[in-house]
């Protein structure tokens, strides 16, 4: 990487920090952090540009649609206003725009419409930090931010919700588990990402089956 790069890239983690010092503990910093190590790791085993990468990685959650209102796009715009500040050229302002714009999850039911390397790589980061003893934590802190309940066997998980439906939310946090994280596993788009979402996954289906011992539901 360029000196000119290693700059930017730092000077996005100190604007992404700062952006997001009063974020929801599963949205905050750390939760960037963690997919910029995941997006780095999976990069490596992969042709990319790699400040694409590092980038996409960091700003892709600027301004999550659940914390504003539900605009899908500002977090987009805030990212591409503050690239082209950073002097940036175009055409990878655009790239990291697009990663942005197509990332979310969304119920899982849409079809993707953009298609790059850069892009497999920083979903499949994302998606890592969604899954495993991480992917619990930051579930049932979400849940309780929300004041959702943890498990209720009357409200079972909706398994064809549409994009509406998940956006709303309001479901038992354990729900959560079913119409999005055990999919996770089979949707990654990468052989690096794949292997890592195999172990965590293992490591969620061993805590639903205590979860359910405990509560005597199974």
């Amino acid at each position: 990487m360029q000196t000119n790069d290693s700059v930017i890239i730092q000077n996005t983690i100190a604007f992404v920090q700062d952006t997001l010092k009063n974020a929801e503990g599963g949205h905050d910093w750390w939760h960037i952090y963690r997919v910029h190590v995941n997006a780095k790791r999976i990069a490596a085993n992969e042709n990319v540009n790699g400040l694409v990468v590092e980038l996409a990685a960091l700003l892709h959650d600027i301004s999550d649609s659940k914390f504003n209102g539900g605009n899908e796009t500002l977090g987009a715009e805030i990212a591409r206003d503050f690239l082209t500040n950073q002097k940036l050229d175009s055409q990878t302002i655009e790239h990291v725009v697009q990663i942005i714009n197509h990332i979310s999850f969304k119920g899982g039911k849409e079809s993707r419409t953009f298609h790059s390397k850069e892009f497999d790589v920083v979903q499949d980061a994302d998606r890592l930090d969604a899954i495993g003893a991480i992917g619990i934590a930051r579930t049932f802190n979400y849940g309780g931010f929300k004041g959702n309940e943890i498990y209720n066997p009357n409200v079972p998980p909706n398994l064809n919700m549409t994009k509406e439906e998940y956006k709303k939310g309001g479901q038992p946090s354990l729900n959560h588990f079913y119409e999005k994280l055990l999919l996770l596993k089979d949707l990654m788009n990468t052989k690096t990402g794949a292997d890592l979402a195999a172990q965590r996954h293992a490591f969620m289906e061993l805590y639903l089956t205590q979860f359910f011992e405990e509560v005597g539901d199974r």
